[in-house]
């Protein structure tokens, strides 16, 4: 583990940031760059990359300002908060219950954001977005409301339902795991008692899907992050001290209840922004913190690489979805075909500690 470390400070408030970590960040913003580039210059318009660069900075004719800034910028800029959210979410997760598999796709919280956004869809008839003005209004303003409560329901039973005088990383993945599989079923089950066409647009909303995704969408991803970014930065002195374990913690001052609470509202947050935002995308949220942890070799995911590296998979699967692929295909979709094998890896891997 290296412990060479630079001091950031921004007034009273100062972090102690790894340079391991301040590189894989760095080097994770190039990349993403790239990727940002790549995903507004190409499609079924192709730009150049300097038409893109002279169209972000006001210049380009009236048709790539239209491609660029109307139609692929919202959506690109969708992908990137997204990312950044559930790495950041993932990160924050794992750090909490000290366990690799402890992320919100794992332990039912994405399920309890779904179950929610799902529910605003089908019972207010808003799923195909052309319900009329109330409908309308009841999937802007309900379905992120909707998927807060259902993500926080779910995070607030997990909580309840896996404590025993602590904490313990293997009992939450293990309730996790079972509060998940009940909330799946009371999404299919409103999805069987739902109108067909409010069903197949829940469905594919259901799968992950950054198509046609817009300022709308945006606008509530800038301003939570705006408000739980910060907020998860300020509880990283505190989270440290919680890797040592929880009386180990206390003895250092830390207020275990206190930095619990508030690193679930951050991470529950940001889970269920993003779920109401684009559908779940399953498998970035535990995938990410784990790549961050191993290219940093720090004790905990690191935040600021996780929401970097989250960000870059996220605009590379809606690349691949847009660009690469013959066939429409949903942004989930593909962050699962990465997530699934990784997941049995890591059970197989952990597998073998045990039994060894």
């Amino acid at each position: 583990m290296s412990t060479l470390s630079t001091t950031f400070r921004a007034g009273p408030v100062s972090w102690l940031v790894p340079v391991r970590a301040g590189l894989v960040a760095s080097g994770g913003l190039l990349v993403l760059a790239a990727l940002v580039a790549l995903d507004l210059a190409l499609g079924d318009f192709d730009i150049s990359l300097p038409d893109v660069v002279r169209t972000l900075l006001g210049g380009g004719d009236a048709g790539q300002r239209f491609v660029v800034l109307e139609l692929r910028l919202p959506q690109t800029l969708v992908a990137v908060l997204v990312g950044a959210a559930l790495g950041l979410s993932g990160a924050l997760f794992q750090t909490f219950a000290r366990n690799p598999l402890a992320s919100p796709d794992i332990l039912g919280v994405t399920r309890g954001a779904a179950l929610g956004a799902v529910g605003v869809i089908v019972l207010s008839g808003a799923g195909g977005y052309g319900g009329g003005l109330v409908a309308g209004t009841l999937q802007q303003v309900g379905v992120p409301l909707a998927s807060f409560a259902g993500g926080l329901l779910a995070a607030t039973l997990l909580y309840l339902l896996s404590w025993r005088r602590g904490i313990d990383g293997q009992r939450l993945v293990l309730v996790g795991i079972g509060l998940s599989a009940a909330l799946t079923a009371a999404t299919s089950w409103l999805l069987v008692k739902a109108r067909i066409e409010d069903a197949a647009s829940a469905q594919v909303w259901l799968n992950g899907s950054l198509n046609a995704r817009g300022w709308e969408q945006a606008t509530p991803l800038l301003w939570t992050m705006a408000a739980l970014v910060p907020l998860a930065l300020l509880l990283a002195r505190s989270l440290n001290a919680l890797q040592l374990g929880d009386d180990p913690a206390r003895g250092l001052g830390v207020r275990l209840q206190l930095t619990q609470l508030l690193t679930l509202v951050a991470a529950v947050g940001l889970v269920s922004v993003s779920v109401s935002a684009v559908g779940p995308l399953e498998f970035v949220a535990f995938v990410v913190p784990q790549i961050a942890l191993r290219l940093t070799r720090g004790s905990r995911p690191p935040m600021l690489a996780s929401m970097v590296l989250g960000a870059c998979l996220v605009v590379a699967a809606d690349l691949t979805t847009r660009v690469l692929l013959p066939f429409a295909l949903p942004a989930g979709l593909v962050t699962a075909a990465i997530g699934a094998p990784y997941l049995i890896w890591l059970l197989l891997r952990t597998n073998r500690r045990v039994t060894a």
